[in-house]
């Protein structure tokens, strides 16, 4: 009977052992596909806006080009009125993160700067005029278009908006820090405040 008990006693810790073992490697396993999920998560987000931006510009055009051509065939050029809005924001797939299971917290290492991440754009020509035997052509419309629209992007820096798209970055990461709350993690972003070049983020 003694050998009995002594028997079930050791059986019982064994399995107890066991069972700890294999629920411990489960948990390490739900804990690891938590972290990929998450990270999966704020990489799906993609693109956040934070500014919009309105322009509206007059954008003359004259072709250079071909001087000697436009001196037979006549000069053609034209006035371009530009409305466009520009969205600047931040393109999450560029951040750099890591997932510390022990303490079910993502560690954010690196934060992309702000960018331009779509234009729209409308034109409107006036004052169009074309030589006596120099019409703008299709390809002419295109080289214009593509010029104006240059012309909207390169203003863009001297309005502010990266600026306040930078200002604007802890909003971005509110929006991480409530994906990963879902599930009853932590986001860690302390490394954001140390560099300098990274956007400063302000409470």
């Amino acid at each position: 009977m003694e050998y009995l008990f002594i028997g079930l006693a050791v059986g019982a810790v064994l399995a107890y052992f066991i069972f700890a073992r294999f629920n411990g490697a489960g948990k390490r396993e739900k804990v690891n596909t938590q972290s990929v999920i998450l990270m999966e998560k704020i990489r799906s987000v993609c693109k956040f806006i934070t500014v919009e931006g309105d322009f509206s510009e007059i954008f003359y055009y004259e072709n250079v080009k071909d001087k000697w051509l436009n001196l037979v065939l006549g000069k053609k050029k034209a006035l371009i009125l530009i409305e466009a809005k520009a969205h600047i924001g931040f393109d999450l797939t560029k951040v750099k993160m890591k997932a510390d299971t022990k303490n079910r917290t993502i560690i954010l290492t690196n934060f992309p700067q702000p960018e331009l991440l779509t234009i729209e754009t409308d034109f409107k020509y006036y004052d169009k005029r074309e030589g006596w035997a120099n019409p703008f052509t299709a390809s002419d419309l295109t080289d214009i278009n593509q010029e104006a629209k240059k012309h909207i992007v390169d203003k863009i820096p001297e309005t502010g908006l990266f600026n306040e798209a930078s200002k604007q970055a802890l909003e971005t990461i509110k929006l991480m820090e409530t994906l990963v709350e879902t599930i009853n993690w932590k986001l860690d972003y302390s490394a954001l405040y140390a560099a300098e070049e990274k956007p400063k983020l302000e409470k």
